[in-house]
């Protein structure tokens, strides 16, 4: 039960902080920073809402999963994107926190893997996987501006 109380956060606080983001326009370090420090006020003020941990662990999996929600809406501007990469995020979270022990940046990291992972997966239904994805990343680095 635990493992899908984490999963759920991870798709709240990356869906939340997109929404922050691109819809309210507060910016992708303010809409992580003001939603992460609620949830860390939350859990500092109140450490027995619940189990031990869920309570250790629910501040950490929201902050990195708000990290997924700093990305351009120009790159994802799909909610439903953004919230399978919060729970691929937990996922990550869950199984390899122990790798990232003592290693600075674990959380961004694992945001990074699991967004890229979930932005992918569209080019496994096309034909050209390769071609494709060159196509994607030229329109990416070559994007005019449009007046």
């Amino acid at each position: 039960m635990d493992y899908v109380v984490l999963m759920a956060t991870g798709a709240f606080a990356a869906v939340c902080t997109y929404f922050l983001n691109t819809s309210l326009r507060q910016g992708p370090v303010r809409s992580s920073a003001a939603l992460s420090l609620l949830v860390g006020l939350l859990f500092h003020f109140f450490p027995h809402l619940l189990s031990p941990y869920l309570t250790a662990n629910i501040p950490v999996v929201f902050i990195g999963a708000s990290f997924i929600g700093m990305v351009s809406s120009g790159v994802v501007s799909r909610y439903y994107m953004i919230g399978t990469s919060g729970v691929l995020f937990s996922l990550i979270y869950m199984n390899t926190s122990s790798f990232f022990t003592g290693y600075g940046g674990g959380l961004g990291t694992a945001a990074c893997i699991s967004l890229l992972v979930t932005i992918s997966l569209p080019f496994l239904n096309k034909k050209n996987k390769l071609s494709n994805g060159y196509l994607v990343l030229r329109k990416l680095i070559f994007k005019k501006d449009k007046k």
